[in-house]
């Protein structure tokens, strides 16, 4: 197999497909559709997302230190689309979809309705990185449709549908192929 050398680009796949809530100093909420986003500290809790500093919502979670991850399900896609293609600036993007802002408990950005696990956050860090600015969120609450959840109370991911961003494209998740630990117990098997 021969290797093929390109030069430094950020090609990670696949990424996340998330929708991030904020809001403005009246109140007013916005939606952006990220894929630069991910799991940076199990204690405490934190997320992080990266926005581009000329986008709406950089100002708004800059301003507010608040946001809230939302994962979608497939079936939302085209308002996901939607919602990283027009700039909160000029239109109302839960008018526009016809998403449903629902309230947090614990932040002001609102959860999203038709997602079926959101995650508010209260900014801890920011870093400026060039092209984007990460923000580092501590997770404050967590919410999860009952009907997503296997009769143990873990996150059936086939019910809940997510799906990804690969080079310009959206994929879902179609099959488990492995699970955490699984070459241990092969080799213990042998």
């Amino acid at each position: 197999m021969t290797k093929r050398m390109l030069k430094p680009h950020a090609r990670l796949f696949p990424l996340p497909v998330v929708l991030t809530t904020c809001v403005d100093k009246d109140g007013n909420p916005n939606v952006i559709t990220l894929a630069w986003v991910g799991v940076v500290c199990s204690e405490p809790p934190q997320i992080s997302i990266s926005v581009r500093p000329h986008r709406y919502s950089y100002e708004l979670i800059r301003e507010s230190k608040e946001f809230t991850v939302n994962i979608p399900s497939e079936s939302i896609v085209r308002e996901v689309d939607i919602c990283g293609n027009v700039s909160g600036r000029e239109v109302d993007k839960f008018a526009l979809t016809g998403l449903t802002p629902i309230p947090s408990r614990k932040i002001k950005p609102p959860l999203i309705m038709e997602c079926p696990y959101n995650v508010e956050c209260i900014v801890v860090k920011e870093l400026e990185l060039g092209s984007h600015v990460m923000f580092i969120g501590e997770v404050v609450a967590m919410h999860i449709d009952e009907d997503i959840l296997d009769e143990s109370g873990a996150v059936d991911y086939r019910k809940a549908k997510p799906f990804s961003y690969c080079l310009a494209g959206y994929w879902t998740l179609d099959r488990e192929i492995g699970s955490h630990g699984y070459t241990l117990k092969d080799r213990r098997g042998r």
